[in-house]
């Protein structure tokens, strides 16, 4: 099983990745973090009750890597769940490095099957409750076992 660790300033949040059920979004993830691109970046976009968003390297969430990703909607973990990390996007088709994790269902159920979850907090759901604005992403460390 994949995983990875998202260091904070708040602190560490650990995620268990959903391999099976959006293999492209996972490695592309994963290929950004080995490379160090999330370090620093910050979470541009807080909204209380709905979503943290980072990943962007313009800090403003227009940024992106140069390249997009075709979302991955079918899998059997696609709900937007408090911990879930799911892909942004300008629509369909569009994500590239930018991410979002849920703070709660009741405010996220209508983003199901419309952006790709990939993964899910498994440790840390606080970390979510504590992230303001600007606060950055440290680094994010993955875990293969």
């Amino acid at each position: 099983m994949e995983r990875a660790e998202i260091h904070t300033v708040k602190g560490v949040m650990k995620v268990d990745f959903y391999k099976k059920d959006a293999p492209n979004t996972v490695a592309n993830f994963v290929k950004l973090a080995k490379q160090g691109y999330y370090n620093g970046l910050t979470f541009h976009r807080v909204i209380p009750d709905f979503v943290i968003q980072g990943g962007c390297p313009k800090g403003t969430g227009s940024g992106g890597p140069g390249y997009t990703i075709k979302c991955e909607l079918n899998g059997d973990n696609q709900y937007h769940d408090r911990g879930v990390l799911s892909m942004a996007h300008a629509g369909r088709d569009t994500g590239g490095s930018q991410f979002f994790i849920c703070h709660s269902r009741e405010n996220t159920s209508h983003l199901d099957r419309q952006h790709t979850c990939f993964g899910k907090v498994y440790d840390g759901l606080d970390i979510i409750d504590n992230i303001k604005q600007g606060d950055k992403i440290e680094k994010i460390i993955i875990l293969e076992s």
